[in-house]
């Protein structure tokens, strides 16, 4: 056999072996690829922003020539896929802990501007009235789907330390992109989340009587608790599509028994309280990251 002839069979008995081995060996796994187009995660939550511009009386028992203005922040979030909830003008910030379909039980907090008595001439020389804070809770019930009532107690801390409770009762009707609601309010407060803003000392009468003798004559006062306020109030929103709404709305209120009995009421400002206000919010899908 020639050298040549060698080295092929040599070869040949190197290599038969290894491709005998190679031909035993699983199949290498095919190479993954990306998808054709990326699918998100499906949305769990609705979160609803916007703000609301309002004209308030400019302090408990002003004159209805008497206003201030605010911006009140809006914020909610719900399941996605559920129509936007109704919220009232006069509702606290709060969220649902029990959701029962008809029956919705959660916390309410209320913020309550401070009175600062140097910013207006019916107030001078009366007692400035710091911030307050409400916290509580409320319970809500649709009888119908298109009549709500709802309750709220909050107790106050800060510039009140009383218990507010208040009353609503709304009947909610959607009329094609529209959805209009009104109905009455009741609030009851006990002396200490009245008194603050109605009570007037000897001194402080004559101090303000003194700055301001050209106002009402303002006497000693002690404000107790009681049914501060009955009234009304309506509210129409409009849904431009999924994502935007806007709103407007109007509140009544007509003080009663203690908080009208007061001097500061009486003889500088009245007992027919309003308040309005236009709104718009924004609307988005969004995944949590847990």
């Amino acid at each position: 056999m020639s050298f040549t002839k060698w080295r092929l069979a040599i070869a040949a008995l190197v290599i038969a072996p290894g491709m005998a081995a190679a031909a035993d060996l699983p199949a290498a796994p095919p190479v993954a690829t990306a998808p054709a187009t990326y699918a998100p995660p499906a949305s769990d939550w609705t979160v609803t922003v916007g703000i609301e511009p309002r004209a308030v009386p400019a302090f408990p028992g002003a004159a209805d020539t008497r206003l201030g203005f605010t911006f009140l922040p809006l914020f909610s979030i719900r399941k996605a896929g559920t129509p936007a909830p109704y919220f009232g003008p006069r509702d606290s910030f709060g969220f649902s802990l029990i959701d029962a379909g008809p029956l919705k039980i959660g916390p309410a907090f209320q913020l309550i501007w401070k009175r600062d008595s140097s910013s207006y001439s019916e107030l001078y020389g009366l007692h400035d009235v710091d911030y307050a804070l409400q916290a509580g809770g409320f319970i809500e019930f649709w009888p119908v789907p298109w009549l709500r009532l709802r309750g709220e107690v909050r107790q106050g801390f800060g510039g009140e330390t009383g218990v507010t409770a208040d009353g609503f009762l709304d009947a909610v009707i959607p009329f094609g992109q529209f959805r209009w609601s009104a109905g009455p309010r009741v609030t009851a407060q006990t002396a200490n989340a009245t008194s603050p803003y109605f009570s007037i000392t000897a001194g402080e009468a004559a101090a303000a009587n003194a700055l301001q003798p050209g106002l009402g004559t303002l006497t000693a006062y002690t404000a107790g608790g009681g049914l501060y306020s009955y009234g009304a109030g309506t509210q129409l929103e409009y849904f431009f599509n999924q994502q935007w709404s806007a709103h407007a709305f109007v509140e009544y209120q007509r003080l009663t028994d203690s908080a009208a009995n007061s001097p500061l009421v009486t003889q500088r400002g009245s007992p027919n309280q309003f308040m309005a206000g236009i709104g718009a919010v924004y609307s988005f899908d969004m995944h949590p990251l847990w």
